[in-house]
C-alpha cells in the first residue's frame, strides 16, 4: 500500500523554515478526495448525513477562507485536476490549487491559527491523498 500524505511531517516544516523565504510564496496543492468523506476522527464536524471528500473539503475552504485572506494570502487557482499528461498513468490529482501567502511566516501564522485549526477536520474527512509544494518567483529568468 503507497504512503499517504494529509499533514506536514515535522522534517519537512523544518526544511521549509531552514528554506528562509524571502517574500511571497505560493503554495502548489494537489489533492485526492475520498468517495465518502471520514470524520471518525473529529466526529463533532461531522454533517447528518455522509457527503463526498469533495463536499467535505469545500467546506473546509469556506471555513478557511476568512482566516486566509486574514493573513494576507489569497486562492489564485483552484481547479479540476485528473491523470497526467506527463507522469505515471495510474496516478491522479482530482483538484488543484495554488495559494499565495505574503511570506512564509504569514503562512506559518496562518497555519498556527487556533480558530483556522478547528475547521481542519473537514480537510483530513475529505482528503484520501494530497502534496503540498511551497514554490517561490524565480528571480534570475
Amino acid at each position: 500500500m503507497d504512503e499517504k500524505y494529509l499533514m506536514p511531517a515535522q522534517y519537512a516544516g523544518r526544511t521549509f523554515i531552514m528554506r528562509q523565504i524571502k517574500g511571497p510564496v505560493v503554495m502548489l496543492n494537489l489533492i485526492r478526495f475520498r468517495k465518502i468523506a471520514d470524520y471518525s476522527a473529529t466526529p463533532e464536524l461531522m454533517p447528518k448525513v455522509p457527503i463526498s471528500g469533495e463536499q467535505a473539503y469545500q467546506l473546509y475552504i469556506e471555513h478557511t477562507l476568512p482566516f486566509l485572506t486574514e493573513s494576507g494570502g489569497e486562492i489564485l487557482f483552484m481547479g479540476e485536476g485528473g491523470a497526467f499528461l506527463i507522469g505515471p498513468p495510474n496516478e491522479r490529482w482530482d483538484a488543484v490549487l495554488l495559494i499565495r501567502q505574503n511570506s512564509a511566516d504569514s503562512f506559518l501564522a496562518f497555519e498556527a491559527n487556533q480558530e483556522y485549526m478547528k475547521g481542519i477536520g473537514h480537510r483530513t474527512a475529505a482528503l484520501e491523498d494530497s502534496r503540498l509544494l511551497p514554490v517561490v518567483e524565480n528571480k534570475n529568468g
